[in-house]
């Protein structure tokens, strides 16, 4: 099973989400991640979603997200065309026998401490879904105490913009 990104532009209105995510439910597919939010243009939103599966799947997929009237252009982003970053937000343990190798492993993925407690360190972290992994593992030692992602998010590289394929349609 390989991951996909798809980058869909949906018109901004209330109940798209839930159109998106009843597709997939209903279709038994996975969503692995779902990252939305509001484009330049206010009527229009960007939804990146990761998931699962062959290219058989994704080619489903694809085609039942742009059978949506809300759904305007659907896009398959290539991992060597695009650049794709995550979000997480990681509360470990770290009394202080522990703090300066948590610290360390931090700083080793360029981390960066935003709360600190006697007990505890919460570390924000940004990049490819790989490298959050390899952070997580590294930390899970310590012992997680909550951890909050917030999926991909992704641009194609260079010029080409997905806004520019709707002025195409």
């Amino acid at each position: 099973m390989e991951r996909y990104v798809l980058s869909a532009l949906v018109q901004n209105h209330a109940g798209v989400l839930s159109r998106v995510a009843g597709l997939f439910s209903r279709r038994g597919y996975n969503i692995e991640s779902l990252t939305v939010g509001e484009t330049a243009d206010p009527g229009l939103s960007r939804m990146t979603i990761a998931v699962s599966g062959d290219d058989a799947i994704l080619e489903q997929i694809q085609k039942q997200l742009e059978k949506l009237l809300e759904v305007l252009v659907v896009r398959r982003l290539c991992p060597e065309a695009s650049v794709s970053r995550e979000l997480a937000l990681i509360k470990v343990d770290a009394p202080s026998h522990s703090r300066a190798e948590v610290l360390q492993t931090a700083s080793i993925f360029r981390a960066r401490i935003i709360d600190v407690c006697a007990e505890c360190l919460t570390i924000e972290a940004t990049g490819d879904h790989q490298k959050i992994d390899s952070l997580i593992e590294l930390l899970r030692p310590y012992g997680i105490r909550e951890l909050a992602r917030t999926g991909v998010a992704s641009l194609e590289r260079g010029s080409v913009s997905i806004s520019l394929l709707l002025s195409l349609i």
